[in-house]
């Protein structure tokens, strides 16, 4: 079992900043498993925002992006801390949704929520005009 825990949400006006972490823990969690953020606003469905996955060799690890928020956030890990971090810059209103991290092992289809067997609580994330 793997458990996730996020935090860093938050009130922030329009073209602000946050940054999301997102603890793991669990006998079997690994630095080889793939750590996705997704996001769902009222009413609309849960949905793919960034993701990373290990290359297979060494410390490379590759991001993927939603294009909605490609050039926006940076998503990134610490191994040492089974931690994965979310910067969000130049927030827009439209960003206003929970946010909820989601670990699995590869391979996966990393912009899917079926691919992911485990989920974190949610933060709330609310960008102002």
């Amino acid at each position: 079992q793997v458990q996730l825990v996020e935090s860093g949400g938050g009130l922030v006006q329009a073209g602000g900043s946050l940054r999301l972490s997102c603890a793991a823990s669990g006998r079997t969690f690994s630095s080889t498993y793939a750590m996705g953020w997704f996001r769902q606003a009222p009413g609309k469905e849960r949905e793919f925002v960034a993701a990373t996955s290990w290359s297979g060799g060494g410390s490379v690890y590759y991001a993927h992006y939603a294009t909605g928020v490609k050039g926006r956030f940076t998503i990134s890990r610490d191994n040492a801390k089974n931690t994965v971090y979310l910067q969000m810059n130049s927030l827009k209103p439209e960003d206003t949704a929970v946010y909820y991290c989601a670990a699995a092992q590869p391979p996966i289809d990393y912009g899917s929520r079926q691919g992911y067997d485990y989920w974190g609580q949610g933060t709330q994330v609310t960008v102002s005009s």
